[in-house]
């Protein structure tokens, strides 16, 4: 409602004759102001505002991609050369299968398929941020043995994805988009597209539409298993845990956690799913792991996501020897670089050790900060 602009000739909005006018009449100014502020509150009582619609909350994505958990059939046709004004099309048939962990934050696809090029092989990645209502994918092929640098970004709008990034190709900088659909209970649709001007055209060059299948109908392996250094944690663990609550400040608190510890081999053995749940008076500690062979530097690329996390963290990367696991990465604890290392040793085939340790010196001296005992449950 427009305001009382008290002093003027405006009382809620409705114009007031002046008091010239009111002489013209042959009226007493103070009689005609009252008369006909009476008819106006008669008219239009004065009334609080109308009350405002709360704003819509932020959509919850959380189970946006629940639609894809399963086992798909798979065709694709791909743009043979994109952004170079090629129309020439080719295409692929295969199979994907889509799981989840952490309470559906992290969703794993698999993807294997063959076409004129050959065979193609990939894992995607997909983590739920549940304060910015977003998801990130990333992937991962097995010459790579690591999640790619840069992941999408995006979100659902009226059932349907849009994700983000910035990539290069030949050299100049595009912008990448994947979107996803689900067109019904057993079908869904996806594609990518890039764009070389900012986002004002896009120029989509990668369609696949995936009919539901049940896993029984999933193609065995076509691949032999990479590596077998992880065979050992490959089950479930119960995990005793050991946690320094304050790393690299002098304190000796510690935290003890008791729980279970998951590990699924997927991807054909290339690749590791790692759930870890435990508890203890320090509270609730969950997270998930990736481990991602490289099979041109015969290590191993191991990433973790704490559940409040929104995307992994640095990955630590290395190798085993003579039955010794060691892992190392840079990250930043409290403002400052220091070097992080994982090491897994006394290795039998029921029982495993665990340690993470960090350095502020630059590896001249280690401070354990994790420790956990590993027993099969065989």
């Amino acid at each position: 409602m427009p305001k009382v602009m008290i002093g003027s000739n405006v009382t809620t909005g409705i114009w007031s004759p002046s008091l010239a006018f009111a002489s013209m009449l042959g009226m007493k100014p103070s009689i005609l102001v009252i008369a006909c502020m009476s008819q106006v509150l008669a008219a239009d009582p004065f009334k609080a505002p109308a009350a405002v619609a709360p704003p819509k909350p932020a959509h919850d994505g959380l189970h946006d991609f629940d639609f894809a958990v399963g086992a798909w059939k798979e065709h694709t046709v791909r743009l043979q050369n994109p952004l170079t004004g090629s129309t020439t099309w080719f295409e692929m048939d295969g199979y994907s299968v889509s799981r989840q962990a952490l309470g559906g934050r992290l969703n794993l696809v698999e993807y294997e398929g063959d076409g004129p090029k050959g065979h193609l092989s990939l894992i995607a990645v997909r983590i739920y941020d549940p304060a910015s209502h977003q998801w990130r994918m990333n992937f991962s092929t097995p010459t790579r043995g690591a999640l790619w640098p840069t992941p999408m970004v995006g979100e659902f709008r009226d059932g349907r994805g849009e994700l983000y990034s910035v990539d290069d190709i030949d050299g100049r900088a595009i912008m990448v988009r994947f979107t996803v659909t689900s067109l019904s209970p057993t079908s869904h649709r996806s594609e990518q597209a890039f764009s070389a001007d900012g986002g004002k055209t896009w120029e989509t060059n990668w369609i696949n539409t995936y009919t539901r299948i049940t896993e029984r109908e999933l193609p065995r392996p076509s691949v032999k298993p990479e590596p077998h250094d992880f065979d050992f944690d490959t089950g479930t663990s119960k995990v005793r845990i050991t946690r320094l609550l304050e790393p690299l400040s002098g304190s000796t608190k510690r935290g003890d956690y008791v729980g279970t510890h998951v590990v699924h081999k997927i991807w054909d053995g290339r690749a590791d799913l790692v759930e870890l749940s435990a508890d203890g008076p320090a509270g609730h500690l969950e997270g998930v792991g990736l481990r991602l062979y490289n099979p041109t530097s015969h290590q191993w690329n191991l990433n973790w996501l704490n559940r409040g996390a929104a995307y992994f963290g640095p990955p630590t990367i290395g190798a085993f020897h003579n039955g010794r696991g060691e892992f190392y990465d840079t990250e930043d604890f409290g403002g400052r670089a220091i070097l992080l290392r994982n090491v897994w040793s006394d290795i039998t085939p029921t029982t495993a050790k665990f340690e993470q340790a960090f350095s502020a010196d630059g590896g001249k001296t280690w401070e354990t900060n994790w420790t956990a005992a590993m027993t099969h449950a065989r």
